[in-house]
């Protein structure tokens, strides 16, 4: 891989079209970012609704669909209490940071051929560096927040997030190597449009270990210890109230939207399809990853912390070793 030819637009050094685009880009993903949550806490109340054979929200609007707008009114107009004994400058600092970098994230995902907000061809090494910035987040919050319960839950988070972001970066590095780019439309590009020509039907295996680790980096069920309602009350987020919890809670859906975009993007062809291709197939491919999200949520049991870190060392690990090194062999030969 030619590593000479990596740049980062800037754009203040730029075109006027391309620092109109960053700006429009920047307002329609906050948009999207709200808009989105709103929707993605309907439709997981509903499937866990079905799973558990209860109806759901059912009672604020037509099949309860204003319930998660009078939820969010709920949490603007609580107050902010800051906890006796916390940090206060990092308490409320931590919910910002974990926040704000899922802007960047969403920068260089390539919703279609010419929907972007910004082109760089380090597009795949621009997400996961400021993934990295989550994890800091929740550590932040714990230690800060001056509660036993909050900083057991952000020592789990880091021993989490750090142990399975290196299978998962190696996954993605298998798909890389593969295609000889690390720009989000070049991999999209490389696929066709059906589903034996994705880099899914070619590295199924990184395909399963990056799915799994990103379970794991979104603190989703099955690996949602860092919260563990059952054992740490909330964990990180325990002492955190109104808007400070739903920063959190915004925090989590967008990240969880662009692991599944950066997961259809690589390995599922990204805006692709066997029809005209355009931004409705990655919408509908990032959204049949999500229900799968909310699926493992719902029918699977939390596991164990020894049982997770043992799930990530002793097999994610060196499986996603083994597969790198046999798709760096296949690319030398």
């Amino acid at each position: 891989m030619d590593t000479s030819s990596w740049t980062m637009p800037d754009p203040f050094a730029t075109t006027p079209d391309t620092l109109i685009r960053l700006v429009v880009g920047l307002v329609a993903l906050a948009a999207f970012v709200g808009a989105n949550a709103t929707v993605l806490v309907y439709v997981e109340r509903k499937v866990a609704g079905f799973i558990q054979r209860r109806p759901g929200p059912f009672e604020v609007g037509p099949q309860g669909i204003l319930q998660t707008i009078a939820d969010a009114v709920k949490l603007m107009g609580k107050q902010l209490v800051t906890p006796r004994g916390a940090d206060a400058l990092l308490f409320w600092l931590a919910p910002i940071v974990g926040f704000l970098p899922v802007f960047v994230m969403f920068l260089p995902i390539p919703f279609g051929e010419s929907t972007y907000a910004l082109k760089c061809n380090v597009g795949v090494l621009l997400i996961l560096a400021f993934a990295g910035l989550g994890v800091l987040s929740l550590c932040l919050a714990g230690w800060s927040s001056a509660n036993k319960w909050g900083l057991i839950g952000a020592a789990r988070a880091v021993s989490q997030s750090v142990g399975y972001e290196i299978p998962l970066l190696l996954a993605v590095l298998a798909v890389c190597f593969m295609r000889g780019s690390l720009d989000l439309f070049e991999l999209t590009r490389a696929q066709g449009p059906w589903p034996w020509q994705w880099n899914a039907a070619l590295q199924p295996v990184a395909f399963v270990i990056y799915f799994i680790c990103a379970l794991a980096e979104t603190n989703r069920a099955p690996f949602d210890l860092p919260e563990a309602e059952s054992e740490l009350t909330a964990g990180f987020h325990t002492e955190y109230s109104g808007m400070g919890f739903g920063l959190f809670f915004l925090a989590e859906y967008a990240n969880m939207v662009v692991t599944c975009s950066v997961a259809a993007a690589i390995f599922l062809g990204g805006y692709q399809g066997p029809a005209v291709p355009g931004p409705w197939w990655f919408l509908l491919k990032v959204y049949a990853l999500l229900l799968i999200m909310m699926w493992a949520r719902w029918t699977y049991p939390r596991v164990r912390f020894d049982q997770l870190l043992n799930l990530n060392w002793k097999w994610l690990l060196p499986l996603a070793t083994l597969n790198l090194l046999a798709t760096a062999v296949i690319v030398k030969l």
